[in-house]
């Protein structure tokens, strides 16, 4: 079964809101079995919209459309749905009653506005909206079967669970495909590098799709399969993975699409370990990523944004005199700071960055992308400088934040 998603609204075609309901539609039906071969998003006219929803017909059997079903005059959803089908909008008691019951429940009186919201389709099915006033609809149009859906994304992801995936699951019984995606997480290496690494793999694994992702600094690799045989297909994605983390290597950091931090967190857990961080490049955001983890309050003790040489001395106890000779950015001043944290909080492990993240302050012996990490335990101090060719600092920040928790990372795997 193929599947098309359209989103509609002005606000979504000019970019002024962000379309994510349909990457969530996308992502429910995939895991229902359903081929979703395209996307689209149109403004709020009814003649275009109704021109689109004739196009989907001819090409799909089953359409998702998303917005354009509330009170007010640019709600024109269901006029073009109308069109599209060649009928009139009539009056839904069922859509009404579905209004006046929401509203009772919010202490709210039925305004002549919300009695525009029952006008739907002849012939369409009205869908109940739990949470919200807008009902919607489904309706068949030539081949295929529309389900129209409110566009507040509350809304949107109710009545999908409520309506649509039941239906699917409804007509595919006894007959359902599996579409699975396994996802692995690498770090280090180019999107040209892993996909040269893994040319060859689709030939080989016969029903595997491949798929790359770049979220910088991290390249997801993602290998698809859908069939109706459940068994094989685990079967053919074990062996496709193991394929993959064997091609990748030590830059292959997750076999199950995990984040640095989520990776980094649960090893901390697992040795018992804790860890205390001193940020000067980096701003916080390496205390940012790790406590975005549910439960990193097992693991992570202190926090220090050191961000002035003054701040390095008071408070991690940096060497005035190792600033003076090395700088800031410099493998002895990072030692120093990863020490000062760890010693401070009392942590098994503490790390340190100090770099210049651009895209200015940049010299000769130290060029903008230059970083330099700490890493230090009760036993040992050691220190990192890198350079990454980047001129934006954002980009910099990220991607020596990320470093620091992938040297980490190699760090426990190794106890």
């Amino acid at each position: 079964m193929k599947a098309e998603i359209l989103a509609t609204g002005d606000e979504i075609l000019t970019g002024a809101v962000i379309d994510g309901n349909s990457a969530h539609i996308a992502q429910k039906l995939e895991e229902a079995g359903i081929e979703v071969v395209r996307h689209g998003c149109v403004g709020d006219d009814v003649a275009t919209i109704a021109a689109i929803l004739k196009e989907i017909s001819i090409r799909a059997d089953l359409g998702v459309v998303t917005g354009g079903l509330g009170p007010t005059l640019d709600d024109i959803t269901a006029d073009a749905a109308a069109r599209a089908a060649g009928v009139e909008l009539v009056f839904d008691c069922k859509a009404m009653s579905s209004i006046e019951n929401f509203l009772k429940t919010q202490g709210r009186d039925v305004i002549a506005l919300n009695k525009k919201q029952a006008m739907l389709p002849e012939g369409a099915e009205c869908l109940f909206n739990s949470v919200g006033t807008a009902p919607g609809f489904v309706l068949r149009i030539s081949r295929c079967v529309f389900f129209f859906l409110p566009g507040v994304p509350s809304e949107m992801r109710r009545m999908l669970l409520d309506w649509v995936l039941p239906w699917i699951d409804k007509l595919q019984k006894g007959k359902r495909s599996f579409s699975l995606v396994k996802t692995i997480s690498t770090f280090g290496l180019s999107e040209a590098v892993v996909n040269e690494r893994l040319a060859g793999l689709t030939e080989k694994f016969s029903g595997i799709r491949l798929g790359l992702r770049a979220k910088f600094p991290i390249i997801y690799v993602r290998l698809y399969f859908r069939g109706k045989d459940k068994e094989r297909a685990d079967i053919l994605l074990k062996k496709a993975s193991g394929f993959v983390l064997n091609k990748i290597g030590e830059c292959a950091f997750s076999a199950d699409g995990k984040s640095m931090e989520t990776v980094t967190g649960s090893l901390l857990r697992k040795k018992k370990a804790t860890i205390a961080v001193a940020e000067s490049c980096t701003g916080g955001l390496i205390s940012n990523l790790l406590t975005n983890v549910p439960g990193s309050s097992d693991y992570f003790l202190f926090s220090g944004v050191t961000y002035s040489n003054k701040a390095k001395i008071k408070v991690l106890g940096v060497s005035e005199a190792t600033l003076k000779k090395y700088g800031a950015v410099h493998e002895e001043t990072a030692k120093e700071m990863a020490d000062g944290a760890r010693r401070i909080a009392g942590a098994t492990y503490g790390i340190s960055t100090s770099g210049i993240a651009g895209p200015g302050g940049g010299t000769e012996g130290k060029p903008v992308g230059t970083v330099c990490i700490g890493i230090a335990t009760e036993d040992s101090v050691e220190a990192y400088r890198l350079n990454f060719q980047f001129n934006e600092r954002l980009r910099n920040k990220t991607i020596f934040a990320i470093t620091a928790l992938d040297l980490l990372r190699q760090k426990l795997l190794a106890v």
